[in-house]
Formats: structure tokens, sequence, C-alpha cells
């Protein structure tokens, strides 16, 4: 039996549970810079490449999933690639509040890092299993999408200030959850893939505090 079997089998020591989330946590972080390169270079670029780059994300982060248990390196430079690519989709949503209100994306940028810390203290010390809750939240985040798909076409009234709050208490569920996963793995390998996640929370808190703080429900 190979250590790897070992160490996905035996749950984790103290010192091997804090070099999982210093990795992770480290991965995040590199993620969010290159995210925020990948915003900056295709700053200029026409709105609908947004749709081009960000199914390319979308087939990079399937390709992490499946990476995840066979190499590491594979897994980290598809996760660069992912937040490279993301970051390239969501360029002209950024670029447009950069320069008709730049504001706000200081001030969601601070509602962020205080929602995700807030939220991911709780799950990473909270004894109560999330699954079930994550199970159903998942499933909200499914109906959300597609109200606002209706919103969009039906002009709801105040339809997006209703999405984005459902939209936070979805993500405060999710971002427990996933800080809970982040404590309770039993495999050093998931990094990258609990990586991914953390950021994608991270990012979707992001765009609807900025929904809300700029007041266009854009």
């Amino acid at each position: 039996m190979s250590s790897n079997t070992l160490t996905a089998q035996r749950p984790l020591t103290h010192d091997q549970s804090a070099t999982l989330f210093s990795q992770t946590m480290g991965l995040v972080a590199v993620t969010a810079g290159v995210f925020a390169l990948g915003a900056y270079l295709a700053r200029d670029v026409a709105p609908g490449w947004g749709w081009v780059f960000f199914i390319a994300s979308f087939a990079a982060l399937l390709g992490l999933s499946v990476a995840t248990q066979r190499s590491q390196q594979l897994s980290v430079g598809l996760l660069l690639g992912f937040g490279l690519l993301i970051g390239a989709a969501v360029a002209p949503t950024i670029a447009y509040y950069g320069s008709a209100d730049p504001q706000a994306l200081w001030e969601a940028g601070g509602a962020t890092a205080l929602f995700v810390a807030g939220f991911g203290v709780a799950g990473y010390a909270t004894k109560r299993d999330l699954t079930r809750l994550a199970r159903g939240l998942s499933w909200a985040l499914l109906g959300l999408i597609v109200f606002g798909v209706i919103a969009v076409l039906v002009q709801v009234p105040n339809g997006s200030l209703i999405y984005a709050i459902v939209g936070l208490l979805i993500f405060a569920g999710l971002t427990s959850f996933d800080f809970q996963r982040l404590r309770q793995t039993k495999d050093i390998r998931t990094a990258p893939l609990l990586a991914a996640s953390i950021f994608l929370d991270i990012l979707n808190v992001f765009l609807l505090f900025l929904s809300l703080v700029s007041g266009r429900g854009e």
C-alpha cells in the first residue's frame, strides 16, 4: 500500500492539518492574484469575449477536479489557469465599475473580506456537520440562477436586490461548509480543489456585494 493511500485513509495530524490549511489559503491568495492579472490584461477586450473566457475557465475547473488525485503540479497549474481565465471573464464588469464607480470596488472588497472571514471561521470551528445544509444550498443556488434569468427577462421589481441578498445568504452557508471541509479533509492532495472552491465563494460574494453597494443592481 502506497504512502498516498495511507494519507488518504488516516486522519491528518495537527501539523498536517496546519500544512493543508496554509497550502490551501496560500493557493487561494495566489489564485486571487492571478485573477487580478487576468482582469487587468483583458480590461479592454470586447464584452463578448467574456463568455469565451468563462467557458474556458469552466473547462479548467473540470480538469482540476480530475487532476487532483493524479498530479499535484497539474492541479496547481489548472487552478492558476482557472484564476487567470475567470479574471478575464469578469474583466468587463470590473473595468466598468473601475471607471464608473471605483469606490464600489473598494467597499465590496472590504465587505467580502469581513464576510468570508466571519463565516469561514464559523464553519471551521463548528462541530455540526454542514454537508446536508450545503447540499440544500446547492439546489437553492440553482434556483437563484433560474430566478436571475427570469428577473432579467421579465423585469421583476427589485429583482437585483432580492438576487443579491438571497445569494449572500446562500454563500454564507457554502463558505462555512468549504472551511469545514478544509478542517475535516484527510487528503493533502485536495488543497488545489479546496482552494478553487473557496476562491469561487469569495468571487461570488464580491460580485454580489458589488451589486449591492453600487446601487445599480448590475
